[in-house]
């Protein structure tokens, strides 16, 4: 109980300096963000090395990115499961551009910052109409070239629930003609989505093989998601914790 305690006090200190730590470095980049995306680029960099290293320290919460994080414009469909991932995956890659939710843009900060590095904002629940304007941002130029990033199952994902994945993935593969880099991770069974207490372990990100451009839909969606699903319930019980368990 008292290891408990003084776990949840240190992650509590975590949490705050996290976002004291947002408004410092997004208030000290901001003149050269907002002339320049490469600023907002350096700004989002660093928050994102900053957030990993104090993890390491405070909390005892290491990250580790395995495979090759890609390099070249590819699509990167992800497994979602916290905060962590989005930052471990965009400190691991030259150019990182997200698809999110358009609620974002209005968020102090961290909305501004997302735009000005060529994030996508979309309308989450409306289907046809959001993949729709999606691709025709992608196509517009609104998301500058780079690794573009969605997450398949369009939220997080608490370790352990299954949700389905969406074909807004596919519509983005097809319409892009790029190899697709899809990732795992298992940072949801130390960072949960909710909540202040955060455990102490190892997270893990791992880049999976690339996938080709050509697949139809049926195959392309199938094997994402096989793949994505099994390397990331491996990736949790290497944190000690069974996927298969919950519910």
């Amino acid at each position: 109980m008292m290891r408990y305690a003084i776990q949840w006090v240190r992650s509590l200190i975590f949490n705050t300096q996290m976002y004291v730590a947002m408004l410092v470095l997004g208030v000290l980049f901001f003149p050269w963000a907002l002339f320049d995306s490469r600023g907002a680029l350096t700004a989002c960099k660093t928050y994102a090395r900053w957030v990993r290293w104090t993890a390491s320290w405070i909390i005892g919460l290491k990250t580790e990115v395995r495979g090759t994080p890609p390099t070249e414009p590819v699509l990167i469909p992800s497994k979602h499961q916290s905060f962590l991932d989005i930052l471990m995956i965009f400190a691991a890659v030259p150019a990182g551009r997200f698809i999110m939710k358009r609620e974002l843009m209005w968020a102090p900060i961290l909305g501004q910052y997302a735009l000005r590095i060529g994030c996508v904002p979309v309308n989450r629940g409306k289907r046809g109409a959001a993949i729709k304007k999606m691709m025709e941002d992608v196509a517009s130029g609104a998301a500058k070239p780079g690794q573009l990033i969605i997450y398949s199952q369009g939220t997080r994902v608490a370790p352990g629930d299954r949700k389905p994945y969406k074909v807004g993935t596919f519509a983005l593969y097809k319409q892009l003609g790029q190899t697709c880099v899809p990732a795992a991770t298992n940072v949801g069974v130390f960072w949960p989505r909710h909540g202040v207490y955060r455990k102490p372990g190892l997270a893990v990100v791992e880049f999976l093989d690339p996938i080709e451009p050509g697949m139809k839909q049926a195959e392309f969606m199938e094997h994402l998601e096989r793949e994505v699903e099994a390397k990331s319930d491996a990736l949790m019980r290497e944190a000690g914790f069974d996927p298969d368990a919950v519910g």
